[in-house]
């Protein structure tokens, strides 16, 4: 391997495990949200406990997002500072809007929250829970900007001086069409992913025989509001991504061609068929079998069923066509590594789906209550544990599986007509230099990880802490201290 090959390893490697914490704390600060507006409306205390529960686990993970988070922005100076140079004055500015604006916000405010119960008016602390979910939303549509522009270049020209590209309408960059789909799609995946995470948890203790059985109807609860998230959030995630798909097959034909394994143009007519399973050469560059469902690429790609797609073999010639004469475009092959961009894809969308089953089942399950007073339905079986362990890692591997697809099927680009991959890394980063710090970086990022699951779990099996009788917290019952003992 060169130092091409290690910057890119260390990169995918950095993002795909911050990527792990992300749409978790996006989707949870809207949880945690929701929990605490119910709690002032009803003052119900089970309702109070789930916001104390659920914002513990919400603050170890936010922790963990953030530190690594860090480590994104390093590597753009670090390796990859041709690519820097070129378009940093486009991509530099989402990135700066989000940390000095958004991320501040949220960070602001989520001390203010974790700090201010029963120091600040209660309406007032119920709304700082909510600007932390506005913060994480906000970071959310800047970096996406950032992401579209790599995707789909807008609002920039080229400095023929410099050899520069140059910022000219950054209200295109924030309404980049990728932008526009790509943001609804992320974040409502993001609150299934949280409605998952509430859902295992809650799931965990309504199974387990040693839950208090005063206790069994606040996690149902919990357990409702987590499988409702989950399904309600996957109908946008569904729809936000057929819209996405016929964008994508606009600006990025050979990425729709390659999570297909689509090598031949199929004209306007006939109808692309959907595979669900193909099996190809070793290569990936032919296909030998393949399960199919007759026109649904059209219609994904296009909207009809017989609409006209581009295969692999005609795209690339294309490509060789435009862009093979410049030196930050050509490239000697154009096409993506198909076998990991059509298993990507597939992986995303079926484990989204099943997702979503478990959710739906859960929900049938719950419906009333068990044989037992106050007891669920799920409570001492086996299938419910395994269901409660599967449906969080579902939506959160498929959410990683999903940036998978996106940035592998762009390849070889690293912005899309614009750079190749191997032209944006540091001219002067050597091998042993990239080597050293991925590996130091999977050490680092492979200890944390035995933290951040040790902290969840530690404090997702004790499960939500009693509150007094009356949890107004009023600053008069409560001593000086008690706001800051889970944090120290």
């Amino acid at each position: 391997m060169d130092a091409l090959d290690l910057a890119r390893w260390q990169f995918g490697i950095t993002t795909v495990y911050h990527f792990f914490f992300v749409p978790i704390t996006i989707g949870l600060s809207l949880l945690v949200a929701v929990m605490q507006t119910r709690w002032m409306r009803t003052r119900d205390p089970q309702w109070l406990r789930l916001t104390k529960f659920f914002g513990k686990l919400f603050m170890i993970n936010f922790a963990l997002g953030l530190v690594t988070g860090i480590v994104q922005e390093f590597q753009f100076g670090m390796n990859w500072s041709d690519y820097s140079r070129f378009v940093g004055d486009i991509f530099g500015a989402p990135l700066a809007i989000e940390a000095l604006l958004a991320f501040f916000l949220e960070s602001t405010f989520l001390g203010l929250w974790l700090f201010g119960w029963g120091r600040i008016p209660e309406k007032l602390h119920l709304s700082f829970i909510w600007l932390v979910h506005v913060g994480t939303v906000l970071s959310a549509y800047f970096i996406l900007a950032a992401n579209s522009f790599m995707q789909n270049p807008v609002g920039y020209t080229i400095n023929e001086t410099n050899g520069r590209a140059e910022l000219t309408d950054f209200l295109a960059v924030l309404t980049n069409p990728v932008q526009l789909v790509t943001f609804p799609h992320v974040v409502a995946a993001a609150y299934m992913t949280g409605g998952a995470f509430v859902l295992a948890f809650a799931i965990w203790h309504l199974w387990r025989t040693g839950t208090p059985a005063v206790d069994k109807p606040m996690y149902r609860k919990a357990a409702k509001l987590g499988a409702w998230t989950v399904l309600v959030a996957s109908l946008v995630v569904i729809g936000s991504g057929d819209v996405q798909g016929k964008v994508m097959t606009e600006v990025q034909p050979m990425k729709m061609a390659a999570a297909e394994g689509l090598y031949e143009d199929v004209p306007e007519g006939v109808g692309a068929p959907f595979s669900i399973i193909t099996v190809g050469t070793l290569d990936g560059r032919e296909e030998v079998w393949a399960l199919t469902v007759p026109k649904l690429l059209s219609y994904l790609a296009t909207g009809s069923l017989e609409g006209a797609v581009e295969g692999i073999d005609h795209v690339q010639e294309r490509y060789e066509l435009t862009y093979a004469g410049s030196e930050l475009t050509a490239a000697e092959d154009y096409r993506p590594v198909v076998p990991v961009t059509y298993w990507s894809f597939r992986l995303m969308m079926g484990l989204g789906f099943a997702g979503m089953a478990i959710a739906a089942a859960v929900l049938w399950a719950l419906r009333g209550t068990g044989s037992r007073t106050g007891e669920s339905r799920l409570e001492g079986h086996r299938m419910w544990a395994w269901a409660g362990a599967l449906v969080l890692f579902m939506p959160l591997l498929a959410n990683s599986f999903g940036w998978i697809f996106t940035e592998m099927g762009r390849q070889p680009w690293l912005v899309m007509g614009l750079m190749t991959t191997q032209t944006g890394v540091s001219p002067g980063t050597t091998t042993g230099e990239v080597l050293t710090s991925m590996v130091v970086f999977t050490l680092l990022y492979g200890a944390l990880a035995v933290v951040e699951v040790g902290l969840t779990l530690r404090y997702g099996r004790a499960g939500a802490e009693q509150v007094p009788e009356d949890p107004s917290f009023d600053p008069a019952h409560r001593s000086d201290d008690d706001a800051f003992l889970f944090t120290y």
